[in-house]
């Protein structure tokens, strides 16, 4: 079974990150330039939470705020658990399915070192089907 670290090697530990007080606007644009649906918030090199396009649907758009004057802070998540490198796919799927989250920070000795998506738990599920569908054949063909 497939673990965070096995997800992590594949797609790269590359984290995009804002500070806690950025304007919203500067980190909508941020995700918009990377392509992604959520940046992690660091201050002085310490994971704060995670701002996801969720949290400005619900905390900005819906609550009529402004994204040009409201920061990062007030609106972004948490309390998101944790998942380490040793964690499987498996666990990370209830964690996000209990939670109702899609993604998950990865922490190593106090420090985060990652983020996995709902996306990347996919892919990887789908990889490991994949291989074991051709073990199969190749066992069948022996």
């Amino acid at each position: 079974m497939k673990k965070v670290n096995d997800i992590l090697t594949k797609k790269g530990a590359v984290v995009i990150s804002i500070s806690s007080e950025a304007k919203i606007i500067e980190a909508l644009q941020l995700m918009q330039d990377s392509n992604v649906g959520s940046v992690v918030v660091m201050d002085q090199g310490k994971y704060r939470g995670i701002l996801t396009e969720r949290d400005y649907a619900r905390k900005v758009i819906l609550l009529d705020k402004n994204s040009s004057n409201t920061v990062v802070s007030e609106i972004m998540s948490t309390d998101l658990p944790g998942v380490e490198l040793g964690s499987s796919v498996e666990v990370c799927m209830i964690l996000m399915s209990e939670n109702n989250i899609r993604y998950l920070p990865v922490i190593e000795k106090g420090e985060l070192i990652g983020i996995i998506s709902s996306n990347d738990l996919i892919k990887a599920t789908i990889q490991d089907h994949l291989e074991k569908i051709e073990h199969l054949k190749n066992y069948i063909h022996a």
